[in-house]
């Protein structure tokens, strides 16, 4: 040992001590030399020279000698290795002391209360450093923890600074550590600090039981520190009676605000597992340090923060309007409320709302609060207090009962229909909400649709009405624009749909106090089976949409009977439909016949043309087209104007003669297209020649009936019947071909087909001369006069013929005929002399019989001119009938009958020597 070594010598030896981490020996020459080394030169000495490796358990004695001052008395001496500095002289010593450059216990971020505590200061400045230069952050409470009660400042440091560091790092999150040191992280601002501790917080699913913990580990220790409060000033100077605020708390609400708008789960874990600023994890260095009035104004911040994220929930789900009730639910009871229910039991119950206090909130200035503002202290929405809790329940429930019916609802959503009263956003929202009922709902059950019409009808006044009577009650609810008939026609029409016919006619036929009005109750009927018949895709009557139709029509006898107008018009348009149904039909390529497409089609008789098009033969089933087209006119097809407002006697009357002369002129074309002239000449003169001639043809639309006193109008040209004539004209103008039906009678008609088709011809254009207009009567006289010419000029070929055949079978056919030389000089005798030849002459029953034919055809061809010129005296006829009442008119059977009977007595009787009866005479 060197005698009386050196100041110098001494701090060189101690430097060189700290810097072999040799604890043992420092401590003795601490303790032998106090004066020299005194309490802030060894602690700047082992700041500076003492690895940071070093484990703070090995060094810890020595600072607690240092801060108790009790080497000299706890240390027992010993021996010293001077080796180091023994062959240093004392100016060496000196000057290589003065280039030490030993830190100061103090810098630039040290703690203003601990700059007087060179103890503090080595604490906090050692921490800093073994964590900057070593990353040696989990070592530093042994560092720490032995001292926390040598003053206030190092307790402080401990709880806000390294341990929220400490436990995001190394115990909540040690695979996503924070790269920032102690240091930063003390200067960080109060935003950045709370968006490092927080910055994996709820990231991931598993992590959201613990967002509690974090906000309870981490924020709750951070805040343990008088620089994250700001104490209140008044007029420039400090006042012990201005309120404190907190701006790290206000940042740590507005993170979990912001988590509510971004991920609603974690601020919904965030403030169910967290109570708030007083709920903090210190880690047992620490109590809770706020007195008990701050400590309520922090939960009052805290609780205006929840509230707020109740509005900022953006997703419209059943889970998400859970977690705003359970937000609500730990509010009430931080707010010493009564707890509200869950949403399925308050849904169930539909408890009224009629807080006065609440409904002065619903005003539409007021919608504003609930996007901007929210943790102002003027938003009386997220006001910490029972009203607020109230509407903010009341307005969950109703974005609950929507979205549980597959409507989405947030509750900012509900609280804007409820707060600006827009009609338009809540009939459409009510819409959804029925049409969702119907659609995703049981069928049949009755309990669901009866709390389904509650649900609704409680979304209007929030049970108001139910609670103080129906007398003036302001609606307030998300519907309250709306008016209860709208809403209960809607769900009349739903119950409709859904087939619960036995719940509505309880509800609105047979209850004591009917909702609706009988005839508000119709016309929902009426509406109700038109819509199931638009949406009805098979026209046949006893499947589906037609089904439901006829079901709902008879589903309310008393308020719409069978001898209804609107039942019968129904009735007849499903008769119609499902006649439609027995044919092939499609309108469009590809989209096979709706029923709808009748109800809407401009000109519905149409459809019937498109039938007679697309089904081969079906014109010979008239009488069901006709069925169908009267059908159409009572079902008011053909009405476009107002439908629902019965029509006059005459009207129908008028309407039907021209369905009835329309569909039968389709089916004569239907016939000619498929070459079936008999059967298209059978309707011309069997159908249109007598609708012309019958008694509709005279029926005139009441609305062309003149006043009394007044001249009588000329039909419109749309109301004229342009069908028949052409039809008829058609005919006419049909040839035989190769593919033409033939007959499968002749009846008294000519042998002859050529013959007899143009007879038909000319009937058929006799028929339109008859019932066309007068501009087109030309057109049909010059068809009418060729047709003419065509049959003159077959009638005298086929009386060639037949000469030509008589002179064959008397010159060589027949046995015993008379030689056909002829001697010199004699000439044949001309057709006539032949003929009375023929009548004079002796002849054989082959002769006699042949006579006969030719004598029948000759009278049979003056039987048709004799017709055609009946046709042109017709009118003549009427206007002599008043000149000659004592003439009677001569019927085409007594014709027939005479030419019958003329035939035989020219034929047969000759051979008896019988006399013609004179008919004419006898008539006479």
């Amino acid at each position: 040992m060197i005698p009386l070594p050196s100041a110098p010598r001494i701090v060189l030896l101690a430097t060189h001590l700290a810097a072999r981490s040799d604890i043992e020996s420092l401590t003795v020459l601490a303790a032998q030399h106090t004066k020299v080394l005194r309490q802030e030169l060894l602690l700047r000495i082992l700041l500076t020279c003492l690895p940071e490796t070093l484990p703070p358990s090995q060094y810890v004695s020595l600072v607690q000698h240092i801060e108790s001052g009790s080497l000299e008395t706890d240390v027992e001496p010993r021996e010293l290795d001077w080796s180091s500095v023994h062959d240093i002289t004392d100016d060496e010593a000196a000057r290589k002391v003065r280039k030490l450059r030993l830190l100061p216990l103090a810098w630039g971020d040290s703690p203003t209360d601990g700059s007087q505590d060179p103890v503090s200061l080595f604490l906090i400045h050692r921490a800093h450093r073994v964590d900057q230069e070593a990353g040696l952050l989990a070592q530093l409470p042994d560092l720490i923890v032995p001292f926390l009660d040598h003053a206030p400042c190092v307790r402080t440091w401990m709880v806000s600074v390294l341990l929220p560091l400490l436990r995001r790092n190394h115990e909540y999150y040690p695979h996503h550590p924070a790269t920032q040191t102690l240091s930063a992280f003390n200067r960080m601002d109060d935003r950045a600090a709370v968006d490092l501790l927080l910055s994996q917080t709820g990231t991931h699913h598993q992590d959201l039981a613990h967002v509690g913990r974090d906000l309870r580990g981490l924020v709750g220790p951070w805040l343990y520190n008088d620089a994250r409060w700001a104490r209140g000033h008044a007029n420039g100077q400090p006042s012990e009676y201005a309120q404190p605020t907190c701006p790290g708390l206000e940042r740590v609400l507005e993170w979990v605000t912001t988590r509510a708008s971004k991920s609603w789960r974690v601020a919904v874990r965030a403030i169910d597992q967290w109570d708030g600023p007083g709920d903090a994890d210190l880690g047992g260095y620490a109590s809770m340090w706020l007195e008990d009035e701050e400590l309520e104004l922090l939960e009052q911040r805290y609780a205006r923060a929840a509230l707020a994220s109740a509005y900022l929930i953006p997703e419209a789900s059943v889970e998400a309007l859970n977690g705003v009730n359970m937000i609500i639910t730990k509010i009430m009871a931080l707010l010493d409320q009564d707890p509200c229910p869950t949403l399925q039991v308050a849904s169930s119950l539909l408890p009224p709302f009629a807080d006065s206090k609440a409904e002065r909130l619903l005003s539409t200035k007021n919608a504003a609060y609930m996007r901007n503002d929210l943790l102002a202290g003027s938003n009386i929405l997220t006001a910490p207090n029972g009203t607020s809790t109230q509407l903010l329940h009341i307005l969950t429930l109703s974005a609950f009962i929507l979205t549980k019916a597959e409507v989405p609802c947030t509750v900012r959503r509900s609280g804007e229909l409820a707060f600006l009263q827009d009609e338009r956003e809540q009939k459409a929202e009510a819409t959804k909400f029925i049409h969702s009922l119907g659609n995703n709902g049981p069928k049949s059950d009755d309990k669901y649709w009866i709390r389904a019409r509650n649900e609704l009808l409680w979304l209007r006044d929030w049970g108001a009405e139910e609670a103080q009577g129906p007398a003036d009650v302001a609606a307030h609810g998300i519907f309250g624009q709306l008016k209860k008939e709208f809403l209960e026609v809607e769900c009349l029409k739903a119950f409709l749909n859904n087939s619960r016919y036995s719940l509505a006619r309880s509800i609105y036929e047979d209850a004591f106090e009917k909702p609706l009005d009988s005839g508000v109750l119709r016309d929902t009927i009426v509406s109700a089976a038109m819509n199931a018949y638009d949406n009805a895709s098979n026209p046949h009557r006893g499947r589906g949409g037609l089904l439901k139709c006829d079901d709902i029509i008879h589903a309310f006898p008393q308020t719409l009977p069978e001898s209804h107008p609107a039942s019968r018009r129904i009735e007849a348009l499903l008769r119609a439909t499902h006649a439609l149904s027995e044919y092939r039909l499609t309108l469009k390529k590809g989209e096979p016949f709706t029923p709808v497409v009748l109800r809407v089609h401009a000109d519905p008789i149409s459809i019937i043309g498109k039938v007679l098009e697309q089904n081969p033969k079906s014109y010979t089933r008239i009488q069901d087209f006709l069925e169908i087209g009267a059908n159409m006119v009572d079902a008011g097809l053909l009405d476009r104007g107002k439908p629902e407002i019965s029509q006059p006697v005459a009207d129908q009357a008028w309407q039907r003669s021209i369905v009835e002369r329309r569909i039968t002129a389709m089916c004569v074309d239907a016939a000619l297209t498929e070459d079936d002239f008999e059967t298209a000449y059978s309707y011309v003169v069997n159908r249109l020649a007598t609708y012309s001639s019958g008694p509709s043809s005279s029926i005139k639309p009441a609305s062309e009936l003149p006043a009394k006193g007044a001249i009588a109008k000329p039909r419109p040209a749309a109301m004229t019947d342009d069908y028949s004539w052409k039809a008829a004209l058609q005919a006419g103008k049909y040839r035989r071909t190769a593919r033409t039906v033939r007959p499968t009678h002749i009846g008294t008609a000519s042998g002859n087909l050529d013959i007899r088709h143009l007879e038909q011809r000319m009937e058929c254009l006799a028929t339109a001369l008859r019932v066309a207009p007068t501009a087109t009567l030309q057109e049909i006289l010059n068809v009418f006069r060729k047709c003419e010419e065509e049959l003159n000029a077959a009638v005298k070929a086929e009386e060639a013929q037949e000469s030509a055949w008589d002179d064959q079978g008397d010159l060589q056919v027949m046995p015993g005929a008379f030689s056909s030389t002829v001697p010199a000089g004699v000439v044949r005798s001309t057709k006539a002399a032949s003929s009375r030849h023929v009548e004079e002459a002796p002849m054989s029953l082959f002769d006699l019989s042949r006579a006969s034919m030719a004598r029948a055809q000759r009278n049979l061809t003056a039987l048709s001119s004799l017709q055609r010129s009946e046709n042109a005296r017709s009118d003549e006829a009427r206007d002599e009938i008043g000149d000659g009442p004592d003439q009677p008119r001569v019927r085409k059977r007594d014709q027939l009958r005479e030419a019958a009977v003329g035939t035989l007595a020219s034929g047969v009787g000759w051979l008896i020597g019988a006399q013609p009866i004179d008919r004419a005479g006898e008539r006479s």
